[in-house]
C-alpha cells in the first residue's frame, strides 16, 4: 500500500505538480500578421504622423510593430498592446479618439454639424418652394370720378 501511495505521489509531481512554475510563465504563442496588422492599423506612426504603422514604411514603424508581435507572442490582449502605447506616448498615439472627455468632441461634432446644415437646407427648400408666385398683374383701381363719368356717359347713350 505504501509502494502505491509513494507511485501515485510522484506521478502528480511529474504529471501536475510542476505545474506551479510553468502557470507562473505564460506560454509563447505565435503571434499572427492579421492581429499585428489589425492593432498597427489603429496606431499612429511617429515618424509619418499621418500614416498609421501598418501603412508607414519608416524603421520606427518596424520596430512598433515588432512591439506588438512580441507583446501578442507574450500572451497580451490587443487591448493591453493598445494600452502599452497610449502610456507610453499618450492618447495622440490612436489614430481615432476614444470617445471620452474633449475628444467626445469630435466624434459628436460632425454627426450635429451635418443635422443642422440639413435643416437649414430644408427650411430654405420650403421657403423659397411656398413663396407666392406673381399672378397675372392686377388692374390698377379706377378712380371714383372717372367711375362716375362712365357710368353717366353709359346712362345718357339711347
Amino acid at each position: 500500500m505504501r509502494a502505491l501511495t509513494t507511485a501515485l505521489v510522484l506521478a502528480l509531481l511529474l504529471l501536475g505538480g510542476g505545474s506551479g512554475r510553468a502557470a507562473a510563465q505564460q506560454p509563447a504563442t505565435h503571434a499572427s500578421e492579421q492581429a499585428v496588422y489589425e492593432i498597427a492599423a489603429l496606431l499612429r506612426c511617429v515618424v509619418c504622423q499621418n500614416l498609421s504603422v501598418a501603412d508607414s514604411p519608416s524603421e520606427m514603424a518596424n520596430q512598433m510593430r515588432a512591439i506588438i508581435r512580441e507583446r501578442l507572442a507574450t500572451g497580451e490582449r490587443p487591448e493591453q498592446v493598445m494600452q502599452y502605447f497610449v502610456e507610453r506616448y499618450g492618447e495622440w498615439i490612436l489614430l481615432s479618439p476614444r470617445p471620452r472627455g474633449f475628444t467626445l468632441l469630435v466624434w459628436v461634432a460632425p454627426p450635429v454639424a451635418m443635422l443642422v446644415g440639413l435643416g437649414i437646407v430644408a427650411i430654405l427648400l420650403r421657403r423659397w418652394t411656398r413663396r407666392p408666385s406673381p399672378g397675372p398683374a392686377a388692374e390698377p383701381g379706377i378712380d371714383p370720378a372717372m367711375s362716375e363719368r362712365i357710368r353717366r356717359e353709359m346712362d345718357a347713350e339711347p
